[in-house]
This record gives C-alpha cells, sequence and structure tokens, in this order.
C-alpha cells in the first residue's frame, strides 16, 4: 500500500495523535473548550471574559473551526442585532475526559497552576456522566 493511501483523509498522516492536534491543537481551541465543559459558557462574551484574554478575530475564528470540525453546535438567540449560543456536540463533549487529565496533570506537575480538588473534579466527570445518560 502506498502512503498517500495510508493517508486519505487525514491531513498529513494517519497518527491520531497528528490528526487530533490539527483539529485541536493550536493555543486558543481547548481553552475555548475548557470554558463550554467546565465553566458552561456559551455566549461570545463567555470567552472573552477568560483570563488568558483571547482577540475576538482570533476567538471569532475558532469557534468558525470548532463547528466546522463539528465539536460544537451555534444557534441564533437574539436577531436584534444577531446574537449566537455555543453548545458542544457530543463529538465536542467527548473530550472532557481529556482536558480534565490536562487539569490533573498540570496541577500536578506545572509550578503555579492551580488545580481543582479531587472533589470538584469528581464532581465535574459525575456531571458528565448525568448528561450522557
Amino acid at each position: 500500500m502506498k502512503y498517500s493511501e495510508m493517508t486519505q483523509g487525514c491531513a498529513r498522516s494517519r497518527c491520531p495523535i497528528a490528526n487530533t492536534l490539527d483539529v485541536i491543537g493550536d493555543k486558543w481551541t481547548l481553552l475555548i473548550i475548557r470554558d463550554m465543559l467546565l465553566l458552561g459558557a456559551g455566549q461570545y462574551q463567555d470567552f472573552l471574559r477568560a483570563p488568558e484574554k483571547i482577540s475576538t478575530n482570533i476567538l471569532a475564528d475558532r469557534l468558525k473551526k470548532l463547528e466546522a470540525a463539528g465539536l460544537i453546535h451555534k444557534a441564533v438567540y437574539q436577531t436584534n442585532p444577531v446574537r449566537h449560543m455555543y453548545s458542544l456536540s457530543a463529538k465536542g463533549e467527548a473530550l472532557r475526559p481529556v482536558i480534565l487529565e490536562m487539569v490533573k496533570w498540570g496541577g500536578a506537575h506545572v509550578e503555579g497552576a492551580f488545580a481543582p480538588s479531587a472533589e470538584k473534579i469528581k464532581e465535574i466527570e459525575q456531571k458528565a456522566k448525568s448528561r450522557a445518560e
């Protein structure tokens, strides 16, 4: 089998890590997903309030990319002016365990990083399980 046949449908290779990074591996995308998963963010202004201070043009671009990748849904909640509510799709929700493991890892291995208590993490995990049922 030729390499081009093995990578059909994939951007660079068939490596799941490389392909995942192509979708969510930039500086801002996981922070947007974090805010949706852990903080309940859904409106454009919610994302702008994050302490990392994403710029509006980057936020708009990432939301479009997340929607195109099927990780979020966009719905109009106001028509004048038009405003949208963003929510995670099942595909986006499936990133919850990845995000939680990153929270745990960062809290344990990055000096100065805040990590929620084990109880809080369990609470977040339980919410995910109840949504899935």
